[in-house]
């Protein structure tokens, strides 16, 4: 059993120092920081002004139900607002990151790549460039 365990731990080591678990782990912790600045963006600026139009901040815009429960649908008007900042801002990332891999991508297509066969001058078929003697004529090629 213990030797079970051993096992696991040494397999669960080898999983957790692969590059993208640590990847995904720093775009987790990343991601975190940036819905804190967009949550305080939005709570901050955008719904102070948008409040301007309504009279109040959205996040004071609640439904009252019976006693003390209230619907707070305002502060689901904020988290909407949240969603559709980030997504904007990940649709322009990712639109961003193709357009540099689509350039690079063309880059590489556009350089010429060095051959590796050449034409025999007796039979013109096509031979490596390494040969020194064609295999269709059987000609002795000169460098």
């Amino acid at each position: 059993m213990a030797e079970g365990k051993k096992g696991f731990m040494k397999e669960f080591g080898e999983f957790v120092a692969r590059g993208n678990v640590m990847n995904m782990a720093v775009g987790v912790i990343i991601g975190g920081a940036f819905s804190n600045i967009t949550k305080s963006l939005t709570d901050d600026i955008i719904s102070p002004i948008l409040g301007l139009f309504g009279g109040a901040n959205f996040d004071q815009y609640v439904l009252p139900l019976s006693g003390e429960a209230v619907i707070s649908y305002g502060k689901f008007i904020t988290a909407v607002i949240n969603f559709l900042i980030m997504a904007f801002v990940v649709f322009w990332l990712v639109k961003i990151v193709n357009r540099i891999v689509e350039s690079t991508k063309k880059k590489e297509e556009e350089a010429p790549a060095a051959p590796t066969t050449k034409i025999c001058p007796f039979c013109k078929t096509e031979i490596p460039l390494e040969a020194t003697r064609c295999p269709h004529c059987t000609s002795e090629l000169s460098e």
